[in-house]
């Protein structure tokens, strides 16, 4: 039988069929010995096939998937969703804070996977001093300026019109770290969903895992949404030093007037991606973050 996978169990998977039944499945024992160098061979938003017996036999072919590195196993990537139409970012600018280096490098990832991203700013509410609300105005040009689409919202209040428009009839990844809100939206567009939210950490102002397992969500039959566990961080792999300029926008773009076609961007004459930092055409960041991501494969930590 050909089914869905919608949900991660931790001891296997729920996989529904295409009349609507779910099945709770297994891998076959040899099934994770066939070179896939992963975490999670199967992942939310596989189709697969599967025997009587439940026991999965076959992936079919994906058209894309994304994956990350997990923190405690250097060499096998981690998939966090496939088959996936666009990835819905969420992030907080306060209460907690997520961190540019993490958006930039979630970002370097997606574009590495051909993966469209939206990022949505949730509890905008929060902001109220003047120089917060320019922080978020700020944040907003950064973004949309390299062409990401930016979401405002205070989901616990409202959902914005052009978040239904931009999810309706897509499969989308939803993904960010703890404590954005990201069980807060699941809850606002499906009520029956019982998505677990917790509260902030009021010591550290960071978010507490309450996803334990990725799970797709349907919004109507032909929207859906694929909630993951909230990530600390965001490690990247399977990527050379000389792929990832590639993948910051900007700076791809500004790379075709440099001096040498080889140029990394860092201590190169006639480097036209730092003049451009320099004129303040491409954010400090954004820069920033491209350097320090070359530091760590460098330094082999994506290997």
């Amino acid at each position: 039988m050909k089914g869905l996978v919608i949900k991660n169990t931790g001891s296997g998977y729920k996989v529904r069929t295409e009349n609507g039944t779910i099945y709770d499945c297994k891998i076959k024992g040899n099934f994770r010995i066939k070179g896939i160098k992963s975490t999670n061979p199967i992942a939310v938003g596989d189709w697969v096939e599967f025997n009587d017996a439940s026991l999965i036999s076959q992936i079919y072919d994906r058209k894309n998937y994304i994956v990350r590195k997990p923190a405690n196993l250097s060499k096998q990537s981690h998939i966090i969703a496939a088959n996936i139409d666009q990835v819905l970012l969420v992030v907080t600018l306060k209460n907690p804070e997520t961190p540019l280096a993490f958006i930039d490098r979630f970002l370097v990832s997606a574009e590495a996977y051909n993966v469209p991203t939206v990022i949505l700013i949730n509890k905008t509410d929060l902001l109220n001093e003047p120089y917060e609300q320019e922080y978020l105005k700020a944040f907003i040009y950064l973004y949309e300026s390299i062409g990401y689409t930016c979401i405002s919202a205070t989901l616990v209040q409202d959902i914005p019109e052009q978040l239904l428009t931009i999810l309706r009839g897509k499969n989308t990844l939803l993904s960010g770290n703890s404590g954005v809100g990201k069980s807060t939206l699941i809850n606002a567009l499906i009520p029956d969903a019982q998505a677990k939210v917790a509260e902030i950490s009021s010591a550290h102002h960071k978010g507490m895992h309450t996803t334990t397992f990725s799970e797709m969500y349907d919004i109507d039959a032909n929207s859906h949404l694929i909630d993951t566990p909230g990530i600390k961080g965001f490690g990247l792999i399977d990527m050379k030093m000389n792929e990832v300029s590639h993948y910051f926008r900007e700076i791809f773009k500004k790379s075709a007037s440099c001096k040498y076609y080889n140029c990394t961007h860092r201590n190169e004459p006639g480097c036209a991606v730092k003049a451009a930092v320099t004129a303040h055409e491409i954010a400090e960041s954004r820069y920033q973050n491209y350097l320090s991501i070359l530091e760590d494969l460098n330094e082999g930590k994506y290997r």
